[in-house]
C-alpha cells in the first residue's frame, strides 16, 4: 500500500518533468531559448515538479508532512544520483550537492504546503 503511494508520487514528479524537458529541448533546438536561460529553466522545472510531488504526498499524509517530503526528495535524489553519476561517471561536486539540496528543499516545502492545505479543510 505504501509502495503504491510513493510510486504515484514518483509519477507525479517524473512525467511532468519529462514532458517539460522535451518541450524545453525543442525550444532550445529551434533557438527560441538562449543557452544562459536554459539552465535556469531546467532548474525551475525540476523544482516545480518536486514541489507538486511534495504537495501531493503532503495532502495524503496525516502528520509530519515535512518527513514525507523528505522521503520523496531523497528517493528522487538517489534515482538522479544513480542515473547521472554511476551511469555516466561524473564526479560529485559542491555544485551537485547544492543542486540536490535545492531539490530536497522543494519537495519538503511542497509536502508542508500539502499537509497544511488538507488540515484547513
Amino acid at each position: 500500500m505504501a509502495f503504491m503511494k510513493y510510486l504515484k508520487v514518483l509519477l507525479f514528479i517524473l512525467i511532468p518533468l519529462f514532458l517539460f524537458n522535451v518541450i524545453l529541448s525543442l525550444l532550445y533546438y529551434f533557438n527560441v531559448i538562449p543557452t544562459g536561460v536554459m539552465n535556469y529553466l531546467k532548474l525551475a522545472i525540476i523544482c516545480l515538479s518536486m514541489l507538486v510531488g511534495g504537495i501531493y504526498i503532503g495532502s495524503k499524509a496525516t502528520k509530519k508532512g515535512w518527513l514525507e517530503g523528505l522521503k520523496v526528495g531523497l528517493e528522487i535524489i538517489v534515482i538522479f544520483f544513480l542515473l547521472s553519476y554511476l551511469g555516466f561517471d561524473y564526479g560529485l561536486s559542491i555544485k551537485a550537492v547544492i543542486y540536490y539540496l535545492i531539490l530536497l528543499a522543494s519537495s519538503t516545502l511542497g509536502s508542508m504546503i500539502g499537509i497544511s492545505r488538507t488540515s484547513q479543510k
